[in-house]
């Protein structure tokens, strides 16, 4: 018989790529024999996917800026799902996790009182949001996830060290890319004139919502060195700022002189978009100073870009210094400055690296292979 699994996610394709995540994810444990339904919002399209299920009863979650009235809406979308799914004799319940809370645990809470089973995707082990640490509130959910799969072993290590019991039940899952949902430009010139950018210059690109976690501000400080080298360069800034002042980034660029070298899409990246940005920049860097896994690293990987990691754990797990991506020491406005001025000044090995990283993509992050081994988790409950 085969497995059935409800995966239940509220947030979807609200001011995100995760829904691609979830489709990739979904088509995956369709290939592999699973029985597999969707639940979420009503910003989420129905993916189309032969023999997958698909519910919209979270609606429209996140139309109201009234803490109170998000928080009614998601636990009757919750309900809904739940309820919905265990009569129709659902009994493996999947969530993503990017957060804590006490409406994640009751959710957890309600599967396990109906005789349900809790696998968790841990995306983020702790927000990035304040500081977040690991409180009890993160302890209890996880203790009470029967499987949790997470994307590399730094994510792994820091789980168990909220409990060392957790250990048996967590399974690495790498991050599946986002290949069969997105359509790759070809077209440089023509995605740079679409976006009103310069032609003939060199295109970083900083892509993503800004968070104080991400480093922009340590790219900022680099940038003058790069542009003293290589003044035919520019960088792209593309993404809204999230829980964090501009103004901070913006004086940097002034102290700097930078503005002339500086371009700033500092708003929300409609979906539709996002192609002709990646097609038009030369290197994605992604400078961050924390992070647990990456959508951004694997959306550029998916469109076949070259990228510049900072060293942190989570990020060495998929880049190989100059094999399939570059890496520079985090936090270091020195080595990322010569880091960038040694690779444009070898425009052969940017190529050549940047070949390296999309046979990675599309050989080890593939949606059946991710599909594979989700179902093999399954299976140990």
């Amino acid at each position: 018989m085969r497995k059935k699994v409800a995966i239940i996610d509220s947030l979807g394709a609200y001011g995100s790529s995760h829904h691609f995540y979830l489709f990739g994810q979904i088509d995956g444990l369709r290939d592999n024999d699973v029985n597999v339904r969707l639940y979420t919002n009503r910003y989420t399209e129905d993916p189309q996917i032969d023999g997958v299920k698909f519910y919209q009863f979270y609606g429209y979650l996140f139309s109201s800026n009234r803490i109170f009235i998000r928080g009614i809406k998601y636990i009757l979308g919750s309900f809904l799902s739940i309820f919905h799914a265990r009569l129709s004799s659902v009994k493996l319940f999947h969530f993503h996790l990017f957060h804590t809370n006490i409406l994640v645990l009751v959710n957890f809470i309600l599967v396990r009182i109906l005789f349900g089973k809790v696998v968790v995707t841990v995306h983020d082990v702790t927000s990035f949001s304040n500081n977040e640490k690991p409180t009890l509130m993160s302890t209890l959910v996880y203790k009470i996830s029967d499987l949790i799969l997470t994307h590399n072993h730094f994510c792994k290590d820091e789980i168990i060290k909220l409990d060392p019991l957790l250990k048996e039940r967590i399974y690495i899952i790498r991050h599946i890319n986002y290949i069969p949902f997105i359509n790759i430009q070809k077209d440089q010139k023509k995605s740079r004139v679409h976006l009103g950018l310069p032609v003939e210059k060199t295109i970083l690109l900083f892509f993503g919502m800004i968070k104080k976690v991400k480093g922009l501000d340590v790219l900022l400080h680099s940038f003058r060195k790069l542009v003293d080298e290589n003044p035919n360069t520019v960088l792209l800034i593309a993404g809204k700022p999230w829980k964090d002042d501009f103004a901070v980034y913006q004086q940097i660029i002034d102290e700097n002189n930078l503005s002339e070298h500086i371009i700033l899409h500092t708003n929300f990246i409609p979906q539709d978009e996002v192609e002709y940005y990646y097609c038009a920049s030369d290197l994605v860097v992604l400078p961050y100073k924390k992070i647990y896994q990456s959508g951004v690293l694997m959306m550029a990987l998916s469109y076949e870009k070259p990228v510049l990691v900072s060293d942190l754990p989570a990020l060495q797990e998929i880049i190989t210094d100059n094999e399939n991506g570059f890496i520079f020491k985090s936090k270091d406005i020195n080595n990322l400055a010569k880091k960038l001025n040694i690779i444009l000044s070898d425009k052969e090995n940017l190529e050549r690296v940047r070949k390296n990283g999309s046979v990675v993509i599309n050989s080890e992050f593939s949606c059946n292979e991710i599909g594979r081994l989700t179902k093999q988790a399954y299976q140990t409950l």
